[in-house]
């Protein structure tokens, strides 16, 4: 079957696929609720949530991919994230990570993770398999997959080219300590 889809098709589909089971779930939830009855109303509606849910989930990962332009490779493999760069690279484990940033640099946007001990690491948002840290930083506490997606977005005030040129520099996560409690 793969031979009479043409690659790009493929490739559109296959970026598309959490959506399209999002969609799925919503369409059978709808089915079932369209019986009726005391059961498969409730059902169809918990049903359709999830598939909403997925939807927006998938879209939220959708937006959080890129291309794979940048050189270098991301690993994220049981709570440690790694990048395999062609000159640097490194390994930040996750519940280590203090700081999470996206700057720019050269023209390229970045990842900053910064460990407790000092260590960071710089992860372009190109880099082939830059998607998997949507998942790495969505179970980062306090950090939703909302406030994720929409730290990628440009600086208010300033086009898409200035940030890139600027040097753009901002805090996406930190992590909360406990502080000097005094007693």
């Amino acid at each position: 079957m793969t031979d009479y889809v043409r690659p790009e098709v493929r490739a559109l589909l296959w970026q598309w696929r959490e959506g399209f089971v999002g969609v799925a779930v919503v369409a059978l939830g709808l089915w079932l609720a369209s019986y009726g009855g005391y059961l498969l109303v409730p059902l169809g509606v918990i049903l359709g949530l999830g598939g909403v849910s997925l939807g927006l989930l998938a879209w939220r990962r959708m937006r959080f991919a890129a291309d794979g332009a940048a050189p270098g490779i991301v690993q994220v493999d049981e709570g440690q994230v790694g990048y395999m760069g062609p000159t640097v690279g490194g390994f930040v484990s996750l519940p280590d990570l203090v700081e999470l940033r996206l700057i720019s640099m050269r023209g390229r946007r970045l990842w900053r993770l910064k460990q407790a001990d000092g260590q960071a690491i710089l992860i372009p948002l190109e880099a082939a398999g830059a998607e998997n840290l949507f998942d790495a930083f969505s179970s980062l506490p306090g950090m939703s997959s909302a406030d994720l997606v929409a730290a990628l977005q440009p600086v208010a005030g300033a086009d898409s080219r200035a940030v890139m040129a600027g040097g753009e520099n901002r805090v996406v996560w930190r992590r909360s300590g406990a502080g000097v409690v005094a007693r």
